[in-house]
């Protein structure tokens, strides 16, 4: 699998990946998403954005224990996330509250929001450094250390999904779960060195 994926590139992730938005704002406008297209789509695009947040968390564990290497799609992934949030925070302000003053209200005053918010801010720095320029800039050191906020907005993210679901609702559970599971197994050291040593020998 490893051999086939070689030769597909990333590029095409970016097209493919905005699809779907474009589907979800064409769905809203032909009237095929209910009474309030608005929630509607602006839920969707923060779930799409919550699952594409835990496919870029996965890459990492994936490659060490399952030996798939999805590295070179990190990077598309990542910054599909980002357009996904961003796009669902627009889809906020611009369709559902509108009111300047009243952003700023939801933002101090409800905990989901606050810490929606907080997560969307860390991930504005690294999107913005999402490129080979930022990277020899900073250097890999530096790069990796700014890079490390993805471990804090993920969880982030997961919380406030949990929090803004009305009702005891598993799904929501689910994802935070599969968030920390992800990020127990970066602590956990790959055994698959050590079997390739003893195959070796």
């Amino acid at each position: 699998m490893n051999k086939a994926l070689r030769r597909v590139p990333a590029w095409p992730l970016y097209p493919l990946g905005a699809l779907p938005v474009l589907w979800l704002f064409w769905q809203g406008v032909q009237g095929g998403l209910g009474v309030d297209p608005a929630k509607a789509i602006e839920h969707r695009l923060g779930l799409w954005g919550l699952w594409l947040l835990i496919a870029g968390l996965a890459v990492t564990p994936l490659g060490r224990f399952a030996g798939l290497r999805l590295i070179k799609f990190r990077r598309a992934i990542g910054l599909l996330a980002f357009f996904y949030i961003l796009t669902h925070l627009l889809v906020w302000l611009v369709l559902d509250v509108q009111i300047p003053a009243q952003i700023w209200a939801d933002i101090v005053k409800r905990p989901y929001i606050t810490i929606g918010m907080a997560a969307f801010v860390m991930m504005v720095p690294l999107a913005l450094t999402s490129n080979n320029w930022s990277l020899r800039k900073l250097g890999p050191v530096r790069w990796r250390r700014l890079h490390r906020l993805t471990y804090i907005l993920v969880p982030l993210g997961a919380v406030h999904f949990v929090m803004v679901v009305k009702g005891w609702q598993m799904e929501p559970f689910y994802y935070l779960g599969i968030v920390l599971v992800l990020l127990v197994l970066r602590l956990v050291p790959t055994a698959i060195p050590a079997r390739r040593r003893a195959l070796k020998s």
